[in-house]
Protein backbone atom coordinates (compact mmCIF):
# COMPACT_ATOMS: atom_id res chain seq x y z
CA UNK A 1 0.00 0.00 0.00
CA UNK A 2 1.35 3.46 -0.88
CA UNK A 3 1.98 6.08 1.80
CA UNK A 4 -0.96 8.15 0.55
CA UNK A 5 -3.35 5.23 0.77
CA UNK A 6 -2.06 4.37 4.27
CA UNK A 7 -2.78 7.96 5.28
CA UNK A 8 -6.33 7.95 3.88
CA UNK A 9 -7.35 4.56 5.25
CA UNK A 10 -8.00 5.71 8.86
CA UNK A 11 -10.00 8.70 7.58
CA UNK A 12 -12.18 6.49 5.34
CA UNK A 13 -12.80 4.11 8.22
CA UNK A 14 -13.83 7.02 10.45
CA UNK A 15 -16.32 8.26 7.86
CA UNK A 16 -17.83 4.79 7.46
CA UNK A 17 -18.17 4.39 11.23
CA UNK A 18 -19.63 7.88 11.67
CA UNK A 19 -22.23 7.56 8.91
CA UNK A 20 -24.68 5.36 10.86
CA UNK A 21 -24.35 7.66 13.85
CA UNK A 22 -25.20 10.77 11.78
CA UNK A 23 -28.16 8.99 10.22
CA UNK A 24 -29.68 8.59 13.67
CA UNK A 25 -29.19 12.24 14.67
CA UNK A 26 -31.02 15.39 13.58
CA UNK A 27 -28.95 18.13 12.02
CA UNK A 28 -30.76 20.93 13.79
CA UNK A 29 -31.94 22.52 10.54
CA UNK A 30 -35.44 23.82 9.91
CA UNK A 31 -38.55 23.17 12.02
CA UNK A 32 -41.76 21.21 11.90
CA UNK A 33 -44.40 22.64 9.53
CA UNK A 34 -47.18 24.53 11.29
CA UNK A 35 -50.79 23.32 10.87
CA UNK A 36 -51.69 26.45 8.88
CA UNK A 37 -48.77 25.83 6.51
CA UNK A 38 -49.82 22.23 5.97
CA UNK A 39 -53.40 23.35 5.30
CA UNK A 40 -52.16 25.87 2.70
CA UNK A 41 -50.30 23.13 0.82
CA UNK A 42 -53.03 20.51 1.18
CA UNK A 43 -55.37 21.75 -1.58
CA UNK A 44 -55.83 18.67 -3.77
CA UNK A 45 -59.37 17.61 -4.70
CA UNK A 46 -59.84 13.86 -5.08
CA UNK A 47 -62.29 11.95 -7.29
CA UNK A 48 -64.33 10.95 -4.24
CA UNK A 49 -64.82 14.64 -3.36
CA UNK A 50 -62.34 14.71 -0.50
CA UNK A 51 -60.93 18.22 -0.21
CA UNK A 52 -63.86 20.07 -1.81
CA UNK A 53 -64.58 23.35 -0.03
CA UNK A 54 -68.10 24.50 0.73
CA UNK A 55 -69.51 26.66 -2.06
CA UNK A 56 -71.54 26.80 -5.27
CA UNK A 57 -71.68 28.48 -8.66
CA UNK A 58 -74.15 28.54 -11.57
CA UNK A 59 -73.57 28.36 -15.33
CA UNK A 60 -74.14 32.01 -16.20
CA UNK A 61 -72.00 33.32 -13.36
CA UNK A 62 -69.39 30.91 -14.65
CA UNK A 63 -69.70 32.38 -18.13
CA UNK A 64 -68.99 35.87 -16.79
CA UNK A 65 -65.95 34.71 -14.80
CA UNK A 66 -64.73 32.59 -17.72
CA UNK A 67 -64.93 35.48 -20.19
CA UNK A 68 -63.08 37.70 -17.74
CA UNK A 69 -60.42 35.26 -16.56
CA UNK A 70 -60.10 32.43 -19.09
CA UNK A 71 -61.36 33.37 -22.56
CA UNK A 72 -58.22 35.25 -23.60
CA UNK A 73 -56.46 31.87 -23.86
CA UNK A 74 -59.24 29.31 -24.19
CA UNK A 75 -61.71 31.31 -26.31
CA UNK A 76 -65.21 32.44 -25.36
CA UNK A 77 -66.60 28.95 -25.99
CA UNK A 78 -63.66 26.80 -24.92
CA UNK A 79 -62.47 26.44 -28.52
CA UNK A 80 -58.90 27.50 -27.66
CA UNK A 81 -56.96 30.39 -29.16
CA UNK A 82 -53.56 30.00 -30.77
CA UNK A 83 -51.88 26.98 -29.19
CA UNK A 84 -53.83 27.12 -25.91
CA UNK A 85 -55.88 23.99 -25.06
CA UNK A 86 -59.39 23.34 -26.37
CA UNK A 87 -61.79 22.72 -23.49
CA UNK A 88 -65.04 21.77 -25.23
CA UNK A 89 -66.14 19.40 -27.99
CA UNK A 90 -64.16 16.46 -29.34
CA UNK A 91 -66.81 13.86 -28.44
CA UNK A 92 -66.34 10.74 -30.57
CA UNK A 93 -62.79 11.61 -31.68
CA UNK A 94 -60.74 9.51 -29.26
CA UNK A 95 -60.45 6.66 -31.76
CA UNK A 96 -59.26 9.03 -34.51
CA UNK A 97 -55.65 9.44 -35.54
CA UNK A 98 -55.80 13.00 -34.16
CA UNK A 99 -58.13 12.86 -31.13
CA UNK A 100 -59.47 16.05 -29.55
CA UNK A 101 -59.00 15.53 -25.82
CA UNK A 102 -61.25 17.97 -23.97
CA UNK A 103 -63.00 18.05 -20.63
CA UNK A 104 -66.12 16.58 -22.23
CA UNK A 105 -64.50 13.99 -24.47
CA UNK A 106 -61.59 12.72 -22.38
CA UNK A 107 -61.27 13.78 -18.73
CA UNK A 108 -62.44 11.01 -16.35
CA UNK A 109 -63.29 12.98 -13.20
CA UNK A 110 -64.89 16.34 -12.54
CA UNK A 111 -62.53 16.73 -9.57
CA UNK A 112 -59.67 17.01 -12.11
CA UNK A 113 -61.31 20.14 -13.53
CA UNK A 114 -61.82 21.79 -10.15
CA UNK A 115 -58.38 20.79 -8.89
CA UNK A 116 -56.53 22.07 -11.95
CA UNK A 117 -58.40 25.38 -12.09
CA UNK A 118 -57.86 25.82 -8.36
CA UNK A 119 -54.13 25.10 -8.53
CA UNK A 120 -52.98 26.65 -11.78
CA UNK A 121 -55.52 29.06 -13.26
CA UNK A 122 -55.76 31.78 -14.41
CA UNK A 123 -52.36 31.69 -16.08
CA UNK A 124 -50.09 34.07 -14.18
CA UNK A 125 -52.61 34.44 -11.34
CA UNK A 126 -52.75 30.92 -9.98
CA UNK A 127 -54.85 30.33 -6.84
CA UNK A 128 -56.45 33.77 -7.05
CA UNK A 129 -59.99 32.44 -7.58
CA UNK A 130 -62.50 31.98 -4.79
CA UNK A 131 -64.25 28.58 -4.38
CA UNK A 132 -67.59 29.96 -5.66
CA UNK A 133 -65.84 31.25 -8.80
CA UNK A 134 -64.24 27.85 -9.42
CA UNK A 135 -67.58 26.08 -8.95
CA UNK A 136 -69.14 28.53 -11.43
CA UNK A 137 -66.36 28.08 -14.02
CA UNK A 138 -66.62 24.30 -13.67
CA UNK A 139 -70.40 24.50 -14.17
CA UNK A 140 -69.91 26.61 -17.30
CA UNK A 141 -67.36 24.13 -18.69
CA UNK A 142 -69.88 21.33 -18.13
CA UNK A 143 -72.50 23.38 -19.98
CA UNK A 144 -70.18 24.07 -22.93
CA UNK A 145 -69.65 20.32 -23.19
CA UNK A 146 -73.43 19.65 -23.26
CA UNK A 147 -73.30 17.82 -19.92
CA UNK A 148 -75.69 20.09 -18.00
CA UNK A 149 -78.46 22.57 -18.80
CA UNK A 150 -78.12 26.34 -18.58
CA UNK A 151 -79.98 26.50 -15.23
CA UNK A 152 -77.49 24.18 -13.53
CA UNK A 153 -75.76 25.12 -10.28
CA UNK A 154 -72.73 23.13 -9.12
CA UNK A 155 -71.89 22.84 -5.43
CA UNK A 156 -69.99 20.64 -3.01
CA UNK A 157 -73.30 18.87 -2.31
CA UNK A 158 -74.07 17.70 -5.89
CA UNK A 159 -70.49 17.56 -7.19
CA UNK A 160 -70.30 13.76 -7.17
CA UNK A 161 -73.62 13.48 -9.03
CA UNK A 162 -71.88 14.57 -12.25
CA UNK A 163 -70.45 11.62 -14.16
CA UNK A 164 -67.99 12.40 -16.95
CA UNK A 165 -68.69 10.62 -20.28
CA UNK A 166 -65.27 8.99 -20.57
CA UNK A 167 -64.91 7.86 -16.95
CA UNK A 168 -65.49 4.21 -17.81
CA UNK A 169 -62.71 4.13 -20.41
CA UNK A 170 -59.90 4.56 -17.89
CA UNK A 171 -58.20 1.57 -16.26
CA UNK A 172 -55.10 0.84 -14.21
CA UNK A 173 -51.81 0.87 -16.10
CA UNK A 174 -51.16 -2.76 -17.03
CA UNK A 175 -48.26 -2.29 -19.43
CA UNK A 176 -45.82 -4.08 -17.12
CA UNK A 177 -47.86 -7.27 -17.54
CA UNK A 178 -49.21 -6.88 -21.09
CA UNK A 179 -46.68 -4.94 -23.17
CA UNK A 180 -43.33 -5.24 -21.42
CA UNK A 181 -43.02 -9.05 -21.90
CA UNK A 182 -43.66 -8.62 -25.63
CA UNK A 183 -41.03 -5.94 -26.14
CA UNK A 184 -38.56 -7.54 -23.72
CA UNK A 185 -38.45 -10.77 -25.71
CA UNK A 186 -35.53 -11.45 -28.05
CA UNK A 187 -36.66 -10.28 -31.53
CA UNK A 188 -36.60 -12.65 -34.48
CA UNK A 189 -33.99 -11.54 -37.01
CA UNK A 190 -34.13 -14.24 -39.73
CA UNK A 191 -36.39 -16.99 -41.06
CA UNK A 192 -39.21 -15.61 -38.96
CA UNK A 193 -41.93 -16.90 -41.31
CA UNK A 194 -42.15 -20.03 -43.40
CA UNK A 195 -43.40 -18.28 -46.52
CA UNK A 196 -44.45 -14.84 -47.79
CA UNK A 197 -47.52 -14.50 -49.99
CA UNK A 198 -48.99 -11.48 -51.79
CA UNK A 199 -52.65 -11.40 -50.83
CA UNK A 200 -53.86 -8.23 -52.59
CA UNK A 201 -52.78 -5.67 -55.19
CA UNK A 202 -53.31 -1.92 -54.96
CA UNK A 203 -55.37 -1.93 -58.18
CA UNK A 204 -57.80 -4.40 -56.63
CA UNK A 205 -58.13 -2.24 -53.54
CA UNK A 206 -59.02 0.77 -55.77
CA UNK A 207 -56.13 2.74 -54.33
CA UNK A 208 -55.07 3.83 -57.82
CA UNK A 209 -57.95 5.23 -59.95
CA UNK A 210 -58.50 3.67 -63.34
CA UNK A 211 -58.03 5.90 -66.41
CA UNK A 212 -61.53 5.04 -67.58
CA UNK A 213 -62.94 6.19 -64.24
CA UNK A 214 -61.15 9.53 -64.58
CA UNK A 215 -62.53 10.06 -68.10
CA UNK A 216 -66.03 9.18 -66.95
CA UNK A 217 -65.77 11.65 -64.07
CA UNK A 218 -64.69 14.41 -66.49
CA UNK A 219 -67.66 13.68 -68.76
CA UNK A 220 -70.09 13.71 -65.83
CA UNK A 221 -68.70 17.04 -64.63
CA UNK A 222 -68.97 18.58 -68.10
CA UNK A 223 -72.59 17.44 -68.60
CA UNK A 224 -73.81 18.16 -65.08
CA UNK A 225 -76.42 20.89 -64.79
CA UNK A 226 -75.11 24.07 -63.13
CA UNK A 227 -76.25 24.72 -59.59
CA UNK A 228 -79.04 27.23 -59.15
CA UNK A 229 -77.83 30.74 -58.40
CA UNK A 230 -79.06 32.44 -55.22
CA UNK A 231 -82.45 34.01 -55.77
CA UNK A 232 -81.58 37.00 -53.61
CA UNK A 233 -79.37 39.77 -54.97
CA UNK A 234 -76.85 40.47 -52.23
CA UNK A 235 -74.98 43.69 -51.62
CA UNK A 236 -71.23 42.88 -51.88
CA UNK A 237 -70.39 45.59 -49.35
CA UNK A 238 -72.88 44.13 -46.86
CA UNK A 239 -71.55 40.62 -47.44
CA UNK A 240 -67.98 41.82 -46.83
CA UNK A 241 -69.07 43.48 -43.58
CA UNK A 242 -70.82 40.26 -42.58
CA UNK A 243 -67.66 38.26 -43.19
CA UNK A 244 -65.86 40.44 -40.67
CA UNK A 245 -68.70 40.11 -38.16
CA UNK A 246 -68.72 36.33 -38.61
CA UNK A 247 -65.36 36.08 -36.84
CA UNK A 248 -67.24 35.92 -33.54
CA UNK A 249 -69.14 32.87 -34.86
CA UNK A 250 -66.19 30.92 -36.32
CA UNK A 251 -65.39 29.29 -33.00
CA UNK A 252 -68.50 27.14 -33.33
CA UNK A 253 -69.82 27.39 -36.91
CA UNK A 254 -68.39 26.88 -40.39
CA UNK A 255 -69.50 28.12 -43.81
CA UNK A 256 -68.43 27.32 -47.34
CA UNK A 257 -67.00 24.34 -49.18
CA UNK A 258 -65.80 21.59 -46.87
CA UNK A 259 -67.64 23.02 -43.85
CA UNK A 260 -68.32 20.52 -41.07
CA UNK A 261 -70.28 20.51 -37.84
CA UNK A 262 -68.31 21.71 -34.86
CA UNK A 263 -69.70 22.90 -31.54
CA UNK A 264 -72.48 24.36 -33.70
CA UNK A 265 -73.95 23.10 -36.99
CA UNK A 266 -72.89 24.04 -40.53
CA UNK A 267 -74.69 27.21 -41.69
CA UNK A 268 -74.61 26.67 -45.47
CA UNK A 269 -78.07 27.12 -47.03
CA UNK A 270 -79.57 28.25 -43.75
CA UNK A 271 -82.29 30.62 -45.02
CA UNK A 272 -85.27 28.52 -46.09
CA UNK A 273 -83.98 25.41 -44.32
CA UNK A 274 -86.07 23.67 -41.63
CA UNK A 275 -84.90 24.52 -38.12
CA UNK A 276 -82.72 21.82 -36.52
CA UNK A 277 -82.24 19.83 -39.72
CA UNK A 278 -78.48 19.58 -40.30
CA UNK A 279 -77.49 15.93 -40.57
CA UNK A 280 -75.14 14.60 -37.93
CA UNK A 281 -75.58 17.46 -35.45
CA UNK A 282 -77.08 16.84 -32.01
CA UNK A 283 -79.49 19.71 -31.34
CA UNK A 284 -80.80 20.82 -27.97
CA UNK A 285 -84.44 20.11 -27.12
CA UNK A 286 -85.84 23.48 -28.19
CA UNK A 287 -84.47 23.03 -31.73
CA UNK A 288 -85.80 19.47 -31.90
CA UNK A 289 -89.24 20.78 -30.95
CA UNK A 290 -89.02 23.50 -33.61
CA UNK A 291 -88.05 20.87 -36.20
CA UNK A 292 -91.06 18.72 -35.26
CA UNK A 293 -93.30 21.79 -35.56
CA UNK A 294 -92.03 22.37 -39.12
CA UNK A 295 -90.44 25.77 -38.43
CA UNK A 296 -88.17 27.18 -41.15
CA UNK A 297 -85.35 29.70 -40.92
CA UNK A 298 -86.25 33.06 -42.48
CA UNK A 299 -84.37 36.33 -42.48
CA UNK A 300 -86.73 37.58 -39.77
CA UNK A 301 -86.46 34.55 -37.51
CA UNK A 302 -82.66 34.43 -37.89
CA UNK A 303 -82.40 38.15 -37.08
CA UNK A 304 -84.46 37.63 -33.93
CA UNK A 305 -82.33 34.67 -32.90
CA UNK A 306 -79.04 36.51 -33.47
CA UNK A 307 -80.27 39.44 -31.38
CA UNK A 308 -81.42 37.31 -28.42
CA UNK A 309 -80.61 33.57 -28.70
CA UNK A 310 -81.85 32.60 -25.26
CA UNK A 311 -84.99 34.72 -25.46
CA UNK A 312 -85.90 33.39 -28.91
CA UNK A 313 -84.99 29.75 -28.32
CA UNK A 314 -85.33 29.25 -24.57
CA UNK A 315 -83.09 26.39 -23.50
CA UNK A 316 -80.63 26.66 -26.38
CA UNK A 317 -77.15 25.43 -25.54
CA UNK A 318 -75.58 28.11 -27.73
CA UNK A 319 -73.49 30.07 -25.24
CA UNK A 320 -73.73 33.49 -26.91
CA UNK A 321 -75.38 36.63 -25.55
CA UNK A 322 -76.44 37.91 -28.96
CA UNK A 323 -75.60 40.70 -31.41
CA UNK A 324 -76.76 44.10 -30.24
CA UNK A 325 -76.20 46.11 -33.47
CA UNK A 326 -79.04 45.76 -36.02
CA UNK A 327 -76.71 46.70 -38.89
CA UNK A 328 -74.29 43.97 -37.84
CA UNK A 329 -77.13 41.43 -37.79
CA UNK A 330 -78.15 42.46 -41.30
CA UNK A 331 -74.56 42.04 -42.50
CA UNK A 332 -74.25 38.63 -40.83
CA UNK A 333 -77.43 37.39 -42.51
CA UNK A 334 -76.21 38.64 -45.89
CA UNK A 335 -72.92 36.80 -45.44
CA UNK A 336 -74.71 33.58 -44.42
CA UNK A 337 -77.05 33.94 -47.41
CA UNK A 338 -74.07 34.20 -49.74
CA UNK A 339 -73.58 30.47 -49.07
CA UNK A 340 -77.21 29.55 -49.83
CA UNK A 341 -76.50 28.64 -53.45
Amino acid sequence: MSRSLKFLAPISAAIIIAAPVLAQQTLGLGRDALPDEIAAWDIDIRPDGLGLPAGSGDVWTGEEVFVDKCASCHGDFGEGTGRWPVLAGGVGTLSNADPVKTIGSYWPYLSTVYDYVNRAMPFGEAQSLEPDEIYAITAYLLYMNDLVDDDFTLSDENFLDVEMPNAGSFYMDDRAETELPIFAAVPCMENCKDSVEITMHASVLDVTPDVADEEEAVVEEATAEPAEAPTVALDPVLVAAGEGAFRQCKACHQLGEGATNRTGPVLNGMIGRPVGSVDGFRYSGVFQEAAQAGEVWTQESLAAFLADPRGTMSGTKMSFRGVRDAAEIEALIAYIQSFDG
